[in-house]
């Protein structure tokens, strides 16, 4: 679950103090929705190159995980505070340098918004996420059997005539609107509990399905296509942009010295579960694999059963995924209005801004597009792109060695490239999909008439 960790960081409604439960955290920050997407990113990429990049891209994202931290400690030590957010340490980073000191501010100003970005994005994805799965299951359900054997393309012999996927979004938005008006994220703590132990489990009943169900030979492309590339970079970094977790779990530690340990542990899990479930499920389902791996389960009752109780733990995943926005942009708002008026307001911009969300996810119902989307244009800027600039900022009076500024200006450009390449490819794709979806309508109409 993308940001639970990160959310009960930011609040503070959970003590993070042990190794066992940093390393849960991190876990916790790190797994979600962006896993459930990899086997078509490794489809993407090719079965041989997939794996290999996700292995690079992990190995990189710990590093900028490792750079934030470094960067955290010097930054921290120098203005005399005990810890820092990512934005703090970016904004005293900026500081740094005599040209950029007068606009320090806007260091601050723009990791803030990059992270209000991404977390929208992480919760227009699960709009996406929600409607998809639950579609397929009402459609099943006449069809819906005890027996687990299924055809490549997941279809069953009956299918139940259902609404579009953008009207079951309409119908959660009551529900997530209500789930954002918890006063405090501790109040979803035995549901997050629930929700994390039904998603754990789901899991397993998804690699269980995926290892016993390969086929041989397996005639799968090594290599995929170069234009599909960018797609399979937005899907990763989206999987992999856990950065935000990093700072608000090493600040809680008791002891924060073996931070590094619990980072090379938790991301070296991580990692293993991408390239394995990526790779398992393409090998699975091969040219057939769906923009999240449920969309390929068969429709019997046990595997029914993983698509809803996925969609519980992503439902309840909502409300932390949400707190991270709220709280960067609702208390300004808040603290210019009367006492009178605080609660009101409070929630009317909560309401505001998960309609928001799903308008964004109405306009963009496409699972794989939606995740490589948010993946290119915001994750790729925390994880990869802002990490390596703050190290050279920071230290920037410290005489930083020539090859150390090569090797952050090159992984930045790597951010870049990818950044604009992903985007450019996940725009045009929505664009095309979108003006086939419309031709195909027109079509349905003229034959009708």
């Amino acid at each position: 679950m993308e940001t639970s960790s990160r959310a009960e960081g930011t609040d503070g409604s959970s003590l993070v103090s042990s190794f066992f439960q940093t390393l849960i955290h991190l876990l916790k920050g790190n797994i979600g929705t962006g896993l459930l997407g990899l086997p078509l990113a490794v489809k993407n990429a090719g079965l041989v190159l997939g794996p290999l990049s996700l292995l690079g891209m992990g190995i990189i994202a710990v590093h900028c995980m490792r750079l934030l931290v470094k960067c955290s400690h010097h930054l921290s030590a120098k203005v005399d505070r005990s810890s820092l957010t990512y934005g703090e340490a970016m904004q005293y980073g900026m500081e740094n340098v005599s040209w950029l000191r007068r606009h320090s501010q806007w260091g601050k100003r723009t990791v803030n918004l990059f992270l209000i970005i991404t977390q929208l994005g992480f919760c227009c994805v699960y709009f996406v996420f929600l409607s998809d799965n639950v579609k397929q299951v009402v459609e099943a359900a006449n069809a819906t059997t005890f027996s687990c054997q299924m055809n490549s393309t997941n279809q069953t012999a009956v299918l139940v005539p259902s609404f579009d996927s953008r009207l079951y979004m309409l119908c959660f938005l009551p529900a997530f609107v209500l789930l954002v008006y918890t006063p405090n994220l501790k109040y979803l703590a035995p549901l997050s509990l629930v929700a994390n132990l039904v998603m754990t489990a789901s899991l397993l009943l998804i690699y269980f399905y995926s290892l016993t169900h390969i086929t041989y030979p397996i005639n799968l492309p090594a290599v995929g296509r170069a234009k599909d590339y960018p797609l399979f970079f937005g899907t990763a970094i989206f999987a992999f942009e856990g950065i935000g977790v990093v700072l608000p779990l090493e600040n809680k530690m008791q002891r924060p010295q073996s931070f590094s340990l619990v980072l090379y542990v938790g991301m070296s899990i991580v990692t293993f579960l991408y390239i394995s479930l990526g790779t398992i499920g393409y090998m699975c389902f091969g040219e057939h694999i769906g923009g999240s791996i449920t969309l390929n389960l068969p429709n019997c009752w046990t595997y029914q059963a993983v698509k809803l109780l996925y969609c519980f733990g992503i439902f309840i995943t909502f409300a932390l995924q949400f707190y991270v926005p709220a709280e960067i942009l609702i208390p300004p708002v808040v603290a210019r209005v009367s006492e009178r008026w605080e609660t009101a307001v409070d929630l009317l911009l909560r309401t505001v801004l998960v309609i928001f969300t799903c308008a964004l996810a109405i306009l963009i119902p496409e699972l794989d597009l939606v995740i490589s989307l948010v993946g290119s244009v915001s994750s790729s800027f925390l994880a990869l792109i802002f990490p390596p600039i703050l190290q050279i900022v920071a230290f920037h009076n410290e005489g930083l060695s020539p090859l150390v500024t090569a090797k952050n200006v090159l992984i930045s450009l790597v951010g870049l490239i990818g950044f604009l390449t992903g985007t450019y490819i996940a725009v045009e794709q929505i664009i095309a999909r979108n003006g086939l979806k419309h031709e195909d309508t027109l079509s349905t109409s003229f034959m009708v008439q």
